[in-house]
């Protein structure tokens, strides 16, 4: 500010400079292993090494900063201390910046002498409607608030200008900061450092030598954008979301069709498609549910059937060799919820023939197919929707439901310790559930009723009455998928978006993967970390450790796109950056030897 003084900060400033450059001309932080230091006790900091798309920030400083305040008080402590740091360059999201840069300046030339954000997007106004991204979100505004002089941008539409141009900064920034690290240590990653590629070759051949990497299909979360398997560190949102199995229930529609599918009648199987992780509860359904406001779509697939679905469904399904064409959507028509309601529909294994197709308030089209089948017996929130509709004339009205549309009792088809024959009707009396709207109550029964019924449950019909619920489970999809009433299916947990702007499905992919569920490794591990030679210091962080290790199981550690080092047995394929970054602390201990 104008006119006001900083002589105390400055001095203070100076001072740290002064110290800064003592500590350099000192080398006070290089660090070797000598033979006069054996009997010395030694302690080992390592912070994650930043990714290199832009500059540092306050969250590096605020989290490196444990590191640095561990790493001087143990050297107080007389302990020889090594605190090293590298830069990691691998994965997509710099060369999905380089190449969403590259396309900006291809789409508006005018970017190469436009030397301001305002006279840009004066400039862009028209363009940005046929832009894939909106308004602000440009690669070319993002580079310019970093700081880049306009100028300059156009550079970074070579990746490897990225690998050049940030690393410096951040050890700069770092050595401001003033950081006790062993610079001579310092490296990056990708096949631009050729000491350190060799150094993932030869531990990629190490694990495949001891049987640790295999090849072969297996479901993934995929962009079809990008082309390959989506690794979490290529993700901008969903990180750590694993593929979510379902089994997809095809409840047909039964004819005479109403006006929105009448144009079907006579050349198609017409089924409402319902995606439920309990097939072992459809003995009991007595309806399913459909969001009024929900835009579904009519997909033609395979043998001359159409599912009505939500559009983020299908197109997992298109990846899942369900629809007509692989890969692609054979949209028919679209149709508003309000316009599929009423409608008979014969649901497999119901002991209804005919059940009917009813409004549901709290359905999400981003959720699995749109379509809910409906248990009341077993599942609170069916119960309360189906109840409402039994005592709501008006409601009923309003979406031109009959009175014999909604008369259905409840069927009781599992058995639990304790409870009456229905868990949803027990549990919806207990947390005193009136409606649907009630639903912080029906949270609470939901999850009650699926630990009793799932855990301790015993399925009382059918053809495997007399099991326990969580053993039928299988049996009864598996049987269903054979008699054509089912199919298996699957999406990612949550939304992914990739750093490139698509929004992920799930398929199955050849691929490269670690076998991180194999028992004796998967043992090794465990045995480790609950052992006295692990200290995670934290109880939360242990037990995080833990759950992790116990969901951790086939990881795909390579892809098609991206910086990195390529596999050393089939150059095709780029190492992935999670799995180029399980062992590089331990090039630390021979960097500044090698490179």
């Amino acid at each position: 500010m104008e006119g006001k003084k900083f002589a105390k900060r400055d001095h203070l400033i100076a001072i740290e400079n002064k110290v800064q450059e003592m500590w350099d001309a000192r080398n006070l932080y290089q660090v070797d292993a000598k033979e006069n230091v054996i009997d010395k006790k030694k302690y080992f900091v390592t912070f994650p090494y930043p990714y290199m798309n832009g500059k540092l920030h306050l969250g590096h400083g605020y989290s490196l900063s444990k590191c640095e305040f561990v790493a001087r008080y143990k050297r107080m402590q007389g302990y020889h201390v090594l605190f090293p740091f590298g830069f990691h360059c691998t994965g997509m999201p710099i060369l999905a910046c380089a190449d969403r840069l590259k396309k900006e300046f291809k789409d508006f030339p005018e970017l190469a002498i436009c030397t301001s954000v305002e006279s840009r997007r004066t400039m862009t106004k028209e363009a940005d409607e046929k832009a894939q991204y909106g308004v602000g979100s440009y690669q070319w505004d993002i580079m310019h608030k970093m700081g880049i002089p306009d100028e300059e941008i156009i550079n970074f539409c070579d990746s490897s200008h990225w690998l050049q141009y940030f690393p410096p900064i951040a050890q700069q920034d770092l050595k401001r900061f003033g950081v006790a690290v062993d610079w001579r240590r310092s490296f990056i990653t990708t096949k631009i450092n050729p000491y350190y590629s060799k150094f993932v070759e030869w531990q990629f051949k190490k694990l495949k030598d001891a049987g640790r990497i295999l090849f072969g299909k297996r479901k993934t979360v995929y962009s079809i954008k990008d082309g390959q398997p989506c690794s979490d560190h290529a993700r901008s949102t969903g990180e750590g979301v694993k593929p979510q199995d379902y089994t997809l229930i095809k409840l047909r529609v039964l004819p005479p069709y109403n006006e929105a599918l009448a144009e079907f009648e006579g050349k198609f199987d017409v089924f409402f498609v319902a995606a439920t992780l309990r097939p072992e509860t459809m003995y009991g359904q007595t309806n399913c549910f459909i969001l009024p406001t929900g835009i579904y779509g009519a997909y033609e697939m395979k043998n001359k059937e159409i599912f009505i679905c939500s559009r983020s469904s299908a197109r997992n399904m298109a990846w899942q060799d369900l629809t007509k064409r692989e890969h692609e959507l054979d949209l028919l028509k679209e149709i508003k919820g309000d316009q599929l309601m009423g409608l008979p529909l014969n649901a497999p294994l119901s002991k209804y023939d005919v059940v009917y197709s009813l409004p549901m308030m709290t359905i999400s089209m981003e959720k699995a197919t749109g379509v809910v089948t409906s248990v009341p017996s077993d599942a609170p929130d069916d119960l309360a929707a189906l109840r409402d509709l039994q005592k709501k004339e008006a409601l009923r009205e309003k979406y031109g439901i009959t009175k014999e549309m909604v008369d259905f009792e409840p069927v009781s088809i599992i058995e639990v310790p304790g409870w009456s024959k229905m868990t949803a009707v027990d549990a919806c009396e207990e947390y005193k559930v009136k409606s649907q709207n009630d639903k912080d109550k029906l949270i609470l029964a939901k999850d009650k009723c699926y630990n009793k019924g799932f855990y301790e449950g015993i399925l009382t019909v059918g053809e495997f009455a007399g099991k326990k619920v969580q053993d039928a489970k299988t049996l009864v999809q598996e049987t269903m998928i054979e008699q054509g009433l089912a199919h298996s299916y699957s999406e990612p947990e949550s939304k992914v978006v990739t750093r490139s702007g698509d929004v992920c499905v799930v398929t199955f992919c050849d691929q490269w993967y670690l076998n991180y569920g194999e028992e004796s490794w998967k043992k090794t591990v465990a045995d480790h970390i609950k052992s006295a030679n692990f200290t995670a210091y934290n109880e939360n962080c242990q037990h995080a450790i833990e759950e992790g290790l116990e969901w951790l199981c086939e990881w795909a550690c390579c892809g098609l796109y991206g910086l990195g080092t390529q596999l050393p047995w089939d150059s095709q394929y780029v190492i992935e950056s999670l799995s180029d970054s399980t062992s590089y602390m331990a090039y630390y201990t021979i960097s500044h030897l090698i490179q």
